[in-house]
């Protein structure tokens, strides 16, 4: 039986999956998790379209987007806003 690596970027297919997935990595991952997982993002939608939307060139996103990458906050605004999302800040008990 032949076995294909995992990639939860075929699974981002749909707002409402990719805003779910972004959500738990906010919730329960760390600033790493939360670049990569907007790289997940990126990649699942294409990285040419985000290129385009953010006018930042698709190397100059992959380099912002890698694993161990520090991307200024205004390219993670800029690919949050070209990927459909937007942060938000909810009071927390605590």
């Amino acid at each position: 039986m032949e076995t294909t690596k995992f990639d939860i970027a075929d699974y981002l297919d749909s707002k409402e999956m990719i805003a779910e997935y972004l959500n738990t990595v906010l919730e329960e991952g760390s600033n790493a998790d939360v670049i990569t997982a907007i790289g997940h993002v990126a990649k699942a939608i294409g990285m040419t379209k985000i290129a385009e939307e953010t006018g930042l060139s698709r190397p100059s996103l992959y380099k912002a987007l890698a694993e161990g990458a520090k991307p200024q906050f205004d390219t993670i605004m800029k690919v949050l806003k070209a990927i459909g999302g937007q942060l938000q800040v909810n009071a927390v008990n605590s």
